[in-house]
């Protein structure tokens, strides 16, 4: 059976997994970037990640048949090279080459989001399907497309980027520069901004006993909305609404069969998702007497998304 390793880039941190051709991760670990000292220092943190998961499973590297990286930011996966991810300073980082210099072994490396998307249409909710869309609701909003069983890149590796899609013409400031992005009303950060302003209007709302050490998080309107609070049930309402919006406008140009919703929000579960499901049945093009509307499932996956993803690259 063969094995690969999944590595997973993160600002704060950079997981790596021993991935077996069933999508099973064998071992894991994680180091923290050494960010402020540049792409080749980071280059040498994954190599000497990858040898310290080797070392924990107990296998050498030619017990290895390839290594895949997710990164955030724009990948051209055709020269393996990072062309720009603003929280790791990361500017035109050739990742293979700098990475190649370590070890001299198969490697492939693609935007995270598509990479969450790709393992979790072949291990996770989108098992034998051909047509996915992957969405993360996490500090901004992630998606990956497969098309047709292939990541949908665009060219140069700039598409896929569905969280700056607009949903409101002059609306919110996004993180982008832009305004309106689906991203500025879908995300955690947004959601825990509408809670936060829900709360000045309504003091005395249930959501103030949800807080957690005092702060206002992704879970503070979920859990007063199902204490029954009315202010709470508004926020949920209202983001569920905000989230459905852009699913309603991706099926409506790439119709998948099943749309996958992971991030930390995520975790909310039915009283997101079953509002999610009638918005988007209600609204999509032809609506569902007409058309037939994706599945819509929380990802299987979890955390292990990116890792399981990065290593699914370089499978044969």
């Amino acid at each position: 059976m063969a094995n690969y390793i999944g590595i997973d880039i993160g600002g704060m941190s950079i997981k790596a997994g021993i991935v077996d051709e069933n999508g099973k991760i064998l071992c894991k670990d994680t180091i923290v970037p050494r960010v402020k000292e540049g792409q080749d220092a980071i280059a040498k943190d994954m190599f000497d990640l990858c040898e310290n998961v080797l070392a924990k499973a107990g296998m050498k590297k030619e017990d290895i048949a390839g290594v895949g990286f997710g990164s955030p930011g724009t990948v051209d996966t055709e020269r393996g090279l990072i062309t720009f991810a603003a929280n790791l300073g990361f500017n035109k980082f050739y990742l293979l080459k700098e990475f190649g210099k370590y070890w001299k072994v198969k490697a492939a490396v693609g935007n995270d989001a598509n990479c969450a998307a790709l393992g979790e249409t072949k291990f996770g909710s989108g098992q034998n399907k051909q047509n996915t869309f992957f969405v993360t609701l996490g500090t901004g909003v992630g998606t990956g497309f497969i098309v047709d069983g292939k990541i949908l890149t665009g060219h140069k590796g700039g598409g896929s980027e569905g969280g700056h899609i607009c949903i409101r013409m002059n609306g919110e400031k996004c993180s982008c520069g832009e305004r309106g992005c689906w991203e500025a009303y879908a995300s955690a950060t947004a959601l825990i901004k509408q809670t936060e302003i829900a709360l000045q209007k309504n003091p005395d709302s249930i959501m103030k006993e949800c807080l957690e050490n005092g702060k206002v998080t992704g879970r503070t309107a979920f859990e007063g909305a199902r204490r029954g609070d009315k202010t709470a049930l508004k926020v949920v309402n209202t983001y569920a609404k905000y989230v459905a919006t852009g699913i309603v406008l991706l099926v409506n140009v790439f119709r998948p069969e099943v749309i996958m919703i992971g991030g930390g929000v995520s975790n909310a579960g039915d009283i997101l998702l079953s509002r999610i499901k009638k918005y988007v049945s209600r609204h999509c093009f032809g609506n569902a007497k007409i058309n037939p509307v994706p599945q819509i499932e929380i990802a299987k996956l979890g955390n292990d998304a990116g890792i399981i993803g990065a290593a699914s690259l370089v499978m044969e």
